[in-house]
């Protein structure tokens, strides 16, 4: 039960000339003696909380960003209208700050046996699963006076996915994949690549690429054309560990890294190519495998969406026994870590061979934008030290991307914004030199 503000205030406007006129008990119980039975009735008039059903429908997923909608019907089973406000509590991270108030409360007025529906929209600002808590009805009484007040328990869950905001590179490298694969004029030839058709020769075509026999079948001469080699294997690996965790800009590096494996994982999926995902850290966060080419990428949006960074060291020898588990022979490994010094000197390189001896291996790693502007600060002491410390910063990412690449391994280093194009146009340098 609740008093509310109205009972409140005619309370005080009733004590107020008694305690000036004639201040006595016998006074003020005069006049809040009527208020305090007028509050009982209302009460009894106001219909009962407890017995109110609620249920819940709307959407389940959302992306990082968007909103979602969720109604929640509640039917009134009593002989008395409903006079209710209403308050849908959901985790702060549901709102944008400041819209909460606004967002989760709802007035409503349901007639004896009738339902009625209030639809929250919540917008959230984090990747994850958001429950809804309870329900908290307040029912007021005919006079507005005294006001029952109950919670319930309706049970529902808004599963909010990582953006994907590189989708909007997607038809650019599309369009490469396709010269690549032999759909338009460009034709290309690694080592790798698989025989596609015969086509007339033109002049400017490579002479070893004419098919003599063909040629003597027919009165012009013929030459092949060839593309990449489809179904091959690649494996994401997202690394999970502490390093993930730093924030680049206002969000953190994982989520950067998600972004490039999932438009890594939307050309390959084009390319015919095998996609899985795992997240590892020191132990295995999400794992997504055997996933057809029109589901995968519906699969690693949803693993992704509650996989969040661990404040630990990233298991580097358990991480390389999954991947070498998990990845047939001859895939391409792509590893979304980080190029600090001392976590890939001290974990990665000692287990790299187990990797590059069965694999083709990607290292992409999100650089901080910022140490890049700093990089070029001048103008007073103060900058010029901040300039050399990010040039130190720089170097030591450098001379450890020349150590991977000692290794045979391709590494790309690019700030969030750049990462997943880079990401996609290495995947495409591989599909053209033959390696994959």
């Amino acid at each position: 039960m609740a008093l509310t503000g109205r009972a409140a205030l005619l309370a005080a406007l009733g004590s107020l000339p008694v305690g000036l006129w004639e201040p006595s008990w016998t006074g003020i119980l005069a006049v809040n003696g009527p208020l305090a039975l007028a509050c009982a009735c209302d009460y009894a008039l106001a219909a009962p909380v407890r017995r109110l059903g609620l249920t819940r429908s709307g959407d389940t997923s959302a992306r990082l960003g968007e909103t979602a909608d969720v109604t929640l019907t509640l039917t009134n089973p009593s002989r008395r209208p409903l006079r209710a406000q209403l308050r849908d509590a959901w985790p702060p991270s549901s709102w944008q700050p400041g819209t909460e108030g606004e967002a989760s409360r709802h007035r409503l007025t349901v007639p004896p046996g009738e339902r009625r529906r209030v639809t929250t929209r919540v917008r959230p600002t984090r990747r994850g699963d958001h429950q809804a808590d309870r329900v908290t009805i307040r029912s007021y009484g005919p006079l507005g006076l005294f006001a029952r007040q109950g919670t319930h328990k309706v049970p529902w869950t808004v599963r909010v996915l990582p953006p994907f905001t590189s989708r909007k590179h997607l038809p650019s490298k599309l369009a490469r994949l396709r010269e690549l694969d032999g759909r338009t004029s460009v034709l290309q030839r690694g080592e790798g690549t698989e025989f596609d058709s015969l086509r007339e020769y033109v002049p400017g075509d490579d002479t070893r690429s004419i098919d003599w026999r063909a040629t003597a079948r027919q009165t012009t001469v013929a030459v092949r054309t060839w593309r990449p080699e489809r179904d091959r294997h690649i494996l994401l690996v997202l690394d999970t560990g502490r390093t993930s965790a730093g924030r680049v800009g206002d969000a953190p590096r994982l989520d950067a890294s998600m972004d490039a494996a999932l438009l890594l994982a939307a050309l390959a999926s084009r390319a015919g190519d095998r996609v899985d995902l795992l997240a590892y850290d020191r132990r295995v966060r999400a794992l997504v495998q055997g996933r057809t080419a029109g589901d995968v990428l519906p699969s690693l949006v949803n693993a992704m969406a509650t996989v969040e960074p661990e404040l630990v060291e990233t298991d580097a020898r358990g991480l390389a026994a999954t991947a070498l588990r998990t990845a047939p022979r001859n895939s391409l490994i792509v590893l979304l870590s980080t190029l600090d010094a001392a976590p890939v000197e001290e974990g990665l390189l000692p287990v790299l061979p187990q990797l590059t001896q069965r694999h083709t291996v990607l290292v992409a790693s999100v650089a901080d934008p910022h140490i890049a502007r700093m990089a070029t600060s001048r103008g007073n002491a103060e900058a010029i030290y901040d300039a050399a410390a990010a040039a130190q910063a720089q170097s030591e990412r450098h001379r450890t991307a020349e150590q991977l690449r000692r290794y045979g391994v391709s590494v790309v280093d690019a700030t969030p914004n750049d990462l997943a194009p880079a990401l996609a146009d290495a995947y495409l340098a591989l599909k053209t030199s033959g390696r994959l």
